[in-house]
């Protein structure tokens, strides 16, 4: 990308931010930790507050790597790309629940999803990176993805995606650039994930029941060191 053209999004992000009254920061100790910090803020008076929830939180295997979001590529570090079970870093809007049930207490859209619930995460499908229901599309739809998000159904137990958000990251659905990233509750403290954020189920749950789309909200995900500078350009509070 022109470097003329990264310094006019650089100074038009804080107008642009002004949009969005809630943020959803995830700072970590740098770009190979697996581990994190999850805090929210809400802007009040044109300014930013602390939020509700504040909680650990578990990120990809491999660490982290710069993704596709609402901001340009960055310099910082190597794009995410699918399989590298790295957290996409970046700034990024937020999609919708899903669950294992019928109902969820929060205002954003929710999905109860089913056996047949999927997302396809084979880049040459026309359905890369989108949550599909077989059941309507048909069983070709999802033929490969190894993403069913009723993972209870195919192993007893497992609750990772009992409560989940899809984060927006590569919404032109470019075949490779990564996909299915969510935060969802994690396996534990010390379970890594394939390239989500996951944490434990009541500071998830009360994430939630707090996020209002109406607020515009929005996902930091970013290295701590490199969040200082990135705040000062995105004008977002201090970390």
């Amino acid at each position: 990308m022109p470097r003329i053209l990264i310094l006019a999004l650089l100074l038009a992000w804080p107008a642009f931010a002004q949009e969005h009254r809630q943020l959803v920061l995830v700072t970590s100790p740098g770009w190979q930790a697996t581990q994190g910090l999850l805090q929210s803020f809400e802007k009040v008076g044109g300014q930013w507050r602390p939020g509700p929830v504040s909680t650990a939180v578990v990120l990809g295997r491999s660490g982290m790597a710069w993704g596709l979001g609402l901001y340009p590529t960055h310099a910082l570090a190597p794009a995410k790309v699918e399989g590298d079970g790295k957290t996409p870093a970046g700034v990024f809007a937020l999609g919708s629940a899903f669950g294992y049930g019928k109902t969820l207490d929060s205002a954003l859209p929710y999905l109860a999803t089913t056996a047949s619930s999927y997302c396809m995460d084979v880049p040459a499908s026309p359905y890369y990176n989108q949550l599909v229901d077989a059941a309507e599309l048909g069983p070709q739809a999802v033929a490969g993805s190894s993403e069913p998000l009723r993972l209870d159904l195919r192993t007893p137990g497992d609750l990772r995606y009992q409560l989940a958000l899809q984060v927006l990251h590569n919404p032109a659905n470019i075949p490779g650039a990564g996909s299915c990233i969510f935060l969802h509750r994690w396996g534990g403290p010390k379970v890594t994930t394939s390239g989500c954020t996951a944490m434990a189920p009541g500071p998830l749950a009360a994430l939630l029941r707090w996020l209002d789309p109406a607020k515009m909200p929005l996902l930091v995900v970013v290295p701590k060191a490199q969040y200082p500078r990135l705040a000062r350009e995105w004008g977002l509070p201090p970390g």
